[in-house]
Parts: C-alpha cells; sequence; structure tokens
C-alpha cells in the first residue's frame, strides 16, 4: 500500500467536521446571544472528536470509531438489539473503552452529521402518503384504509391498561437529497471534481462523458443561467424493482429511486459511493401508476434546487454559493420507464417517441402485439434479413414485412 493509501485511510474526523459546519468555524455576522442550534450541534461533536478511544489510542478516536461502527451495522443488517448487545459487551469486556452505552445514543451522533433518513407513512393501497397537510390523519382520504395494523380480536385482551403502539401499515424511507448533494462539497477533492465536466473534460467532439451528447449541450443553451456555474449538478435517476429477500418463490418488490450526479468524470459515476440512495419504496407489490404518489418528498426538493438553490459551501474554492440542481434524464427499463412517465408500453401505441407512427401489428393465435416492421431510426436501405424458412419448405421469406404479408404462421407450420 502506498503512502497516498496511507493516508486515505486515516480518518480525517477533524476535517469532516470543519466542512460540515464551516458557517460556524468562521463566525456569523448577525448578533444573537448565545450559540445557535447549530453551533451547539458543532461544539458537540468537537468535543466527542477529540475524546480518546482509550488511553494511548492514535488510530481512533471516540466519534470516528462510533462512525465506523455504525457503518458495520448498515452494512451487514445488524438489529438495533443485537447493537446494544454489542455495545455492552466491548463495555463489559474493555471497561475503559469509551463508547456510548446504546443505539440510541449512537444514532444521535449520526444524525448531527447529517446522515439521517425521514419515515413516511403511506396508505397500504398506495394512494397517498401521510405527510404534510395529512401528517396526522388516520385514514386514507381516497380509499379510507387504515393507516394502522389492524390487530386480531384476541390480541386487545389488556388494550385498557397498556398504551397500545400503534404500526404503520406501509412506510415510506425517504434519504433527503440536499444535505447529500452539500456534503458532495465538502470534501475539497469531490468538490472540485464537481467541475471535472467543464475544465478537465476533452473537448475534440468524441463521445466520452455525458456533456458531449446533445441532450446535455441543448440544455445548456436553453438554460444559461444554469450553466454558468459548473458547480450546478446534473442528477440522472434510476428505478427498478428486485426482492429484497434472495427467494425466486417469494413475490415481493421493493422499489429504491437512486440518484446519479454526472458532473463528475465517467469513471467515478457508476460508482457506488456517487450514487445516492433518495427513495426506498416498500413492496410486497409494484407501486405501478401509482409511483408518483411516492415520488413527491423527492420532487419537492428538486424544485427548489431547480428554482432557487441552496446556499452550499464549497470547500475547493473557499466559497459559499448557490448550489443548484436538474435531472436530466431517467435511466430504466421500459415497464419501469411507463411507470415513471405515464406512457403506456403495450399495446398499438406502445413507442413513446414514435406514437402514431409505431407500426404495430397484432397476432390473432398468440394475442399479443408485435412490432417487427418497426425500422423507423435505421436506414431507409436497410433490411432485415431473418431467412426464416417454413418447416415444410412452402415458401422463404427474406423480411418480416413479407412474413406478415404472407399466409398465417401457424398454416405454415402445419
Amino acid at each position: 500500500m502506498d503512502d497516498d493509501d496511507d493516508e486515505d485511510a486515516i480518518d480525517d474526523i477533524d476535517g469532516l467536521l470543519h466542512d460540515r459546519f464551516v458557517d460556524v468555524t468562521r463566525g456569523d455576522s448577525g448578533v444573537s446571544e448565545g450559540p445557535n442550534e447549530v453551533a451547539n450541534k458543532f461544539y458537540n461533536l468537537i468535543e466527542e472528536s477529540k475524546q480518546e478511544l482509550y488511553s494511548g489510542c492514535e488510530n481512533f478516536s471516540k466519534l470516528s470509531f462510533t462512525i465506523r461502527l455504525y457503518l458495520l451495522k448498515c452494512l451487514y443488517g445488524w438489529s438495533n438489539a443485537s447493537f446494544d448487545a454489542l455495545l455492552e459487551l466491548l463495555k463489559e469486556a474493555m471497561p475503559h473503552l469509551n463508547i456510548f452505552d446504546s443505539f440510541n445514543k449512537t444514532k444521535g451522533v449520526i444524525r448531527g452529521l447529517g446522515l439521517d433518513y425521514k419515515k413516511i407513512d403511506a396508505c397500504p393501497n398506495d394512494c397517498m402518503l401521510y405527510w404534510k397537510d395529512h401528517e396526522n390523519d388516520t385514514s386514507c382520504y381516497v380509499c379510507s384504509a387504515s393507516r394502522w395494523v389492524e390487530k386480531a380480536d384476541g390480541d386487545n385482551q389488556h388494550e385498557e391498561n397498556i398504551k397500545a403502539h400503534k404500526v404503520s401499515a406501509k412506510i415510506l424511507r425517504h434519504f433527503p437529497l440536499i444535505p447529500r448533494l452539500q456534503r458532495l462539497f465538502m470534501c475539497s477533492k469531490t468538490a472540485s471534481s464537481t467541475r471535472w465536466h467543464e475544465e478537465e473534460r476533452s473537448k475534440d467532439g468524441k463521445l466520452r462523458h455525458p456533456a458531449d451528447g446533445e441532450a446535455w449541450q441543448f440544455f445548456d443553451k436553453c438554460h444559461r443561467d444554469f450553466a454558468d456555474d459548473s458547480r450546478n449538478i446534473r442528477l440522472g435517476l434510476a428505478s427498478d424493482g428486485f426482492n429484497p429477500f434472495r427467494s425466486m418463490s417469494l413475490s415481493h418488490s421493493t422499489w429504491p429511486v437512486i440518484l446519479i450526479p454526472y458532473n463528475f468524470p465517467p469513471w467515478w459515476c457508476m460508482k457506488a459511493e456517487y450514487s445516492i440512495l433518495s427513495l426506498l419504496i416498500p413492496g410486497p407489490q409494484s407501486p405501478g401508476k401509482n409511483i408518483d404518489v411516492f415520488l413527491q418528498p423527492l420532487i419537492e426538493e428538486l424544485k427548489i434546487l431547480w428554482d432557487s438553490g441552496v446556499e452550499t459551501y464549497d470547500s475547493s474554492l473557499n466559497q459559499t454559493f448557490q448550489m443548484r440542481a436538474a435531472l436530466l434524464w431517467t435511466i430504466n427499463d421500459f415497464p419501469a420507464y411507463a411507470m415513471l412517465s405515464g406512457w403506456s408500453t403495450k399495446g398499438k401505441l406502445a413507442c413513446p417517441c414514435c406514437h402514431y407512427n409505431t407500426n404495430s401489428t397484432y397476432l390473432r393465435y398468440s394475442r399479443k402485439m408485435c412490432y417487427m416492421d418497426h425500422r423507423i431510426f435505421l436506414p431507409t436501405d436497410h433490411e432485415y434479413r431473418s431467412n426464416i424458412r417454413a418447416f415444410n419448405g412452402k415458401e422463404e421469406y427474406r423480411t418480416a414485412t413479407d412474413l406478415l404479408k404472407g399466409e398465417d404462421v401457424l398454416d405454415l407450420l402445419e
């Protein structure tokens, strides 16, 4: 391992805290009595970062060890109870170890770093979110379904004496986008890389980066004020369903919504550490056309980032600027495209680009639509040379058009 790798392996907690709360360290021009809330968080985290994990420890502080331990919990799916048990075991084996004694206290420190997420209750039938004006509702205003999981009759025997704990029927996990984009500028390395597409990209007319594409350049022409600052973030959105339980026999579909910033060099864009999880839409069924219900928190953030932007500190230039962001495109398969766009990708007009010019034919015996001669984006002299030969040697069809114009395929196979 070279020296650069050794430096990257060391946790720079002081640098992280300075970048996270740079406005506090520079001072506030306004006049007020006592430290504000942000300043209190900063001072508390500074105190934690200066505390030794144990006497003589040089590799970890109390804060850096807590962050690494919490990271392992997230990576390997430890439960909250198992995390508490691990902390108790560490304290019992090493009483001099300076760590927190519960998961709740550990999570409080993580919240101070801006690494938290929000839980938003949703209608079990995907009709609405219990959010904003409907935050305190107890039933869906569309289908009247209960917000809570209804217990069986035998489970409420002691409900008069014990306060019942209400469990939400469905919960959307929202990972706020704005603080995560702001964190890209907290590290001087990633902050300078947000300008790579403008300052370091080869502009020789070859397609090496999305910035070389027509869509990016056309967007810059239409929105000059946005393109003037190369630090403004261009985003791509990807979403698809997956089964989180590693069992193909179980029908379950959970939908993550991931945003990818394309300001970075192409060898960074597709790395997992630069993919931002924004929403986690629960199953067990696919949200279908109701996915727009779950996208509301993300859309609200995108509107803020587009209309006015958010004040962000760029550690590479030591400047505070108004960061804006735009969603340029989505990345998904055709069924997910139908859900995100609202365009039906089935039936006669399946192609969203061609619309009425879609060349489709209904196969009577297969009972499905076929798009065999739909070649609108190919050269006019291009020809499908499929060389389909009937099994009985009756006739050879050179193109898909000839095949559809001939007798029914099933007749040829008899």
